[in-house]
């Protein structure tokens, strides 16, 4: 029997791994809210929420978001009439004391997951996709010198300003972002994989492939 109320999914899985274009794609076929950590903070301190004001302090200081100013942002933004059709996380949590404080946010509002899907994509595969992205200097738009290259070298399809590639997109860069990101990460799988939420999937391959491997694993934990 289906749960009512819609589909809640949490995505994880490395950086690469795809989570931002398979997040979209659950939000558009299930017509329900997709819930950035990244998205959700840009547009608060656009608006100037006082969330967003409180953000912004510690962003102009250069520091870290304390996990309670990133669970108050996700917790606005679930309580909101969005996402009472359904929601996909993507980028929270990311630890296991994020992963409790959603628990809470999700009892208070009479919800709860129906599936955790780890992206699982081999390390090579992920240096490769990462170290040949180029990014927009003034849009933000993406593009990949091998997936998705620009139509002029190094120019924007979208607004026809300069592609660079991002610090953090280099391959010695990928690789110590990594380890970090399976150190953080190993506790949070183990978590929900207790709890019994957890489904693993290869997310190697096209996108029609991993979408369709997706599907599978959302029907089956919504079930």
């Amino acid at each position: 029997m289906k749960r009512p109320g819609g589909l809640r999914v949490v995505l994880l899985g490395p950086p690469g791994a795809g989570k931002g274009t398979q997040a979209k794609f659950l939000e558009a076929r299930y017509e329900i809210c997709q819930v950035s950590t990244g998205e959700i903070l840009r547009k608060a301190v656009k608006d100037q929420t006082p969330l967003g004001k409180k953000a912004k302090g510690y962003m102009d200081r250069g520091e870290l978001l304390p996990d309670e100013v990133v669970v108050d942002l996700v917790a606005e933004q679930l309580r909101s009439p969005e996402c009472r059709r359904g929601f996909i996380l993507d980028g929270f949590p990311r630890t296991t004391g994020q992963a409790d404080a959603l628990e809470g946010i999700l009892k208070e509002i009479g919800s709860q997951l129906d599936v955790v899907i780890h992206l699982k994509v081999p390390r090579d595969v992920i240096i490769g996709r990462l170290a040949g992205r180029r990014t927009c200097r003034n849009c933000g738009s993406l593009h990949h010198v091998m997936f998705d290259p620009p139509i002029r070298m190094g120019i924007c399809d979208r607004c026809q300003d300069e592609l660079y590639q991002r610090d953090d997109d280099r391959e010695g860069t990928v690789a110590a972002r990594l380890e970090v990101y399976e150190n953080q990460t190993a506790p949070l799988i183990h978590y929900y994989r207790d709890r019994g939420l957890l489904a693993e999937i290869d997310a190697a391959g096209s996108v029609e492939e991993i979408q369709s491997r997706l599907v599978q694993m959302v029907e089956k934990g919504r079930a």
